[in-house]
């Protein structure tokens, strides 16, 4: 049975002598994986339309097992990834993120149009850690865990709000902090809600004064909350360091 799915490669790895599986995001299927049969060999008919970071429409055989890709064709190729350290990062970055959070099987419309998204701001000229922390703040809003910036996570009450708990969903008053929370850098609270709502394609590298406080927060609260660490968002190897 033939049918036609739309990803963005996240990744790939080898499969037998000549083969490839390789690893997407897709609005309808979520995590997909697909083999793609003498992609390895030199002269491979669609190997190149198969990097990471290449949005494709693709037809597939589904047979037993894994799903066989029979075409592809490249939707958006995203050539400037290809070509500049800074966005690499960050759009692999990006690309580690979503596929330790989307589900295999299941629907995936928000995370998929996300990191779309993400790909062409980058794309587009748009980077920095302002642009990291902010796709992360919409990453945690898409999986239903963004954190209350403007109220208490714990009463949702507007003040005072002094005290920021990960484990506790974001901001906290005087009443409800148990003691597991710290207090942020004054302005940062402003900061993060900022970034929460800005689009995407607004992010031209000139980070903010509090960039760096901001990406450190945004990743430790999607690493407690999706339990897994994310090697690639290292503040140093986002910031050349």
């Amino acid at each position: 049975m033939l049918r036609r799915e739309q990803g963005i490669v996240l990744r790939g790895f080898p499969f037998g002598e000549a083969d490839r599986i390789v690893v997407f995001v897709s609005p309808n299927q979520g995590q997909l994986r697909a083999v793609a049969r003498g992609v390895r060999r030199t002269k491979s008919r669609f190997g190149g339309r198969l990097e990471p970071l290449t949005h494709v429409d693709l037809v597939l055989y589904q047979g037993r097992n894994l799903p066989t890709i029979t075409q592809v064709s490249v939707i958006e190729p995203f050539p400037r990834l290809r070509n500049e350290l800074d966005a690499v990062l960050v759009a692999g970055s990006m690309a580690e993120v979503i596929g330790k959070v989307v589900v295999e099987g299941e629907p995936s419309h928000r995370l998929f149009l996300l990191l779309q998204r993400g790909l062409q701001a980058l794309e587009n000229g748009a980077g920095g850690l302002d642009l990291v922390a902010s796709f992360l703040l919409k990453l945690m809003d898409a999986l239903g865990q963004a954190p209350a910036l403007r109220w208490c996570a714990a009463c949702g009450g507007d003040g005072p709000l002094e005290r920021f708990s990960v484990a506790g969903g974001g901001l906290l008053c005087v009443r409800c902090d148990s003691g597991s929370s710290f207090r942020l850098r004054q302005g940062l609270t402003a900061y993060l809600a900022g970034l929460a709502t800005s689009d995407l394609s607004g992010f031209t590298g000139g980070d903010g004064p509090m960039a760096g406080d901001a990406v450190g927060l945004a990743r430790r609260f999607v690493e407690f909350h999706i339990e897994t660490g994310l090697s690639g968002l290292a503040y140093g190897s986002l910031n050349g360091g």
